[in-house]
């Protein structure tokens, strides 16, 4: 069965703590629940992990990256939180695992929110975005990334 990464970067380990008027009272290990009931009925394991640190978050990317190329992770679902809008290392850690799909994920609509949130250093290297779905886009994410897997895997 293959793996999918679903990264969670700063401040998520707050699910439901923090600003629960904008991101809601499910946690952290709520929606890691989430994630692996539809991850068992999408037919992929779902591998979880949350840090608050760059340099961790860069390693389990590289980390699927080695993954992707040995065939045994489809790809990552990545909620990079505020490094979304600060982290060029995370950019270029998702460019230099070359193929590695990766969905970018973001609770809230960063979009409707402050000025500085608006730009993504992460978008341009991401193979799609969901924004604004609340926790519900994680299945989102992990449905169009399974689709995406299989409209490949058909077409080769």
């Amino acid at each position: 069965m293959k793996k999918v990464l679903v990264l969670n970067g700063p401040n998520l380990n707050l699910l439901g703590l923090r600003e629960p008027a904008l991101y809601g009272h499910t946690t952290l290990p709520d929606v890691e629940a989430l994630c692996r009931d539809a991850g068992q009925k999408l037919g992929v394991e779902i591998e979880c992990f949350q840090s608050n640190s760059e340099g961790a978050l860069i390693d389990r990317i590289h980390e699927a990256g080695r993954g992707y190329k040995d065939g045994t992770v489809l790809g990552c679902v990545f909620n990079p939180g505020a490094y979304t809008h600060t982290s060029v290392a995370l950019h270029d850690a998702i460019k230099g695992v070359d193929g590695l799909p990766v969905i970018e994920l973001h609770i809230s609509n960063v979009h409707a929110r402050e000025a500085f949130r608006h730009h993504s250093f992460i978008s341009p290297a991401a193979a799609g975005i969901v924004v604004g779905f609340g926790v519900d886009g994680y299945v989102i994410a992990l449905e169009g990334l399974v689709r995406r897997h299989a409209r490949q895997a058909a077409a080769t």
